[in-house]
């Protein structure tokens, strides 16, 4: 662009003109046309014309590769920051990404999963300290001085933008000291309240009672809340947080449940991946992590591994072969579906949200594949059907 001004008079937009021509949908029509009015403009500027004939061959031959090039040297810087960023300030880079959403690959599940094994610390969905995005707190481990990631309220499905600006109004007067003190300066309707009672969000505010009985007892609370008074001479009593669900009896979650509940909500459990509470029944029958597949396996060794599927790709280029890419609680591995297999079973690899896969594992230089061979769904009640995915896109 900068040598069609300079030599051939071009203004900004006719340089951009070749720009466009020498881009991603290259036209070598375009090209020659943008050719004649190139050389014109530098012979009127002085510049011989075989000279000028140089000069546009090596802008001809740059748009042969500068395209790609250029790609590639911006893809690369991006890699290497976010690679840097991760590494030196995983918790700042974990919540910026998660605030940027939606974006990128990966769903926020799998990015919380991901930095959590690489040991940032991330607390849930509390409206005591939560904003509406991933804030950063300090950790209450003395000897760690890397922050914590507090997950926004964002993170709730079901509520939008106006969702956002009630709560940051409401936020302006100070911290919410109670359930009701929150739907009262909120007034969020019935749905909103449930959905962040579902989530967690509310726990906070039922602290004696057992953690796998927090949701429903926090549910109980909202719908007290709610309920107001039957008129002024029948106002309702106020008792102490808590009271109400307590004297309701109410029965504690299953650990499945609460994992249910969190995927659901959220898409991202903290209290457990779907595969931690299938691990017992899987690990009888051979079934290994992907952590152990890693740091175990060996070429040629024939495996089984299960997983949350997070990824499904079909690329135009691979010739009919499916990438899928499982997450379990250890980590995540790719396993290589060949075109014939996936035609017997297409329709439960396309679909199935937990997939059981028996195969050849493939070593070489550290990456590690399965090439598969059998599949068959995993069904339980754990909130797999509720994680979010990359399918075919």
């Amino acid at each position: 662009m900068q040598v069609a001004i300079a030599c051939a008079g071009f203004s900004a937009g006719e340089a951009d003109m070749l720009r466009r021509a020498m881009g991603h949908k290259r036209s070598r029509e375009r090209m020659a046309a943008i050719c004649a009015k190139l050389i014109e403009g530098m012979k009127a500027n002085g510049i011989a014309e075989d000279t000028a004939v140089r000069i546009y061959n090596q802008i001809n031959a740059f748009a042969d590769y500068g395209f790609p090039e250029s790609h590639a040297a911006s893809f690369a810087l991006l890699v290497y920051a976010s690679a840097y960023l991760k590494h030196y300030y995983a918790p700042e880079f974990t919540a910026a990404i998660l605030n940027a959403q939606p974006m990128g690959f990966y769903a926020p599940g799998t990015l919380i999963e991901d930095a959590r094994r690489h040991g940032v610390k991330v607390h849930p969905v509390d409206v005591r300290r939560s904003q509406w995005d991933a804030t950063l707190e300090p950790t209450s481990d003395a000897g760690d001085a890397a922050p914590a990631v507090r997950l926004g309220v964002r993170s709730v499905r079901g509520l939008g933008s106006k969702a956002k600006e009630i709560l940051e109004g409401a936020l302006k007067n100070g911290r919410f000291d109670s359930i009701e003190d929150f739907a009262r300066r909120t007034r969020f309707d019935q749905r909103t309240l449930r959905h962040l009672a579902e989530a967690g969000a509310f726990d906070g505010f039922v602290p004696d009672e057992p953690d796998l009985r927090k949701r429903r007892a926090a549910l109980w609370e909202v719908l007290d809340a709610l309920r107001g008074d039957a008129g002024p001479l029948a106002p309702r009593r106020r008792a102490s947080p808590g009271a109400a669900s307590r004297a309701a009896g109410l029965p504690r979650m299953s650990p499945g449940e609460l994992t249910e509940a969190d995927y659901r909500m959220t898409g991202v459990s903290l209290n457990g991946h779907p595969m931690a509470h299938l691990r017992p029944l899987l690990v009888p029958n051979g079934v290994r992590t992907a952590r152990q597949l890693v740091t175990e396996g060996k070429d040629g060794d024939h495996i089984a591994s299960a997983g949350l599927v997070i990824c499904r790709q079909r690329p135009g280029t691979a010739k009919g072969f499916v990438f899928l890419t499982l997450e379990d609680e250890t980590g995540t591995v790719n396993v290589v579906v060949t075109p014939k297999r996936f035609e017997r079973q297409a329709l439960l690899i396309s679909t199935t949200p937990l997939l059981l896969v028996r195969g050849t594992l493939q070593v070489e230089q550290g990456v590690v594949n399965i090439r598969g061979k059998e599949f068959r769904g995993l069904k339980a009640e754990v909130g797999a059907e509720y994680a979010q995915r990359h399918d075919f896109h």
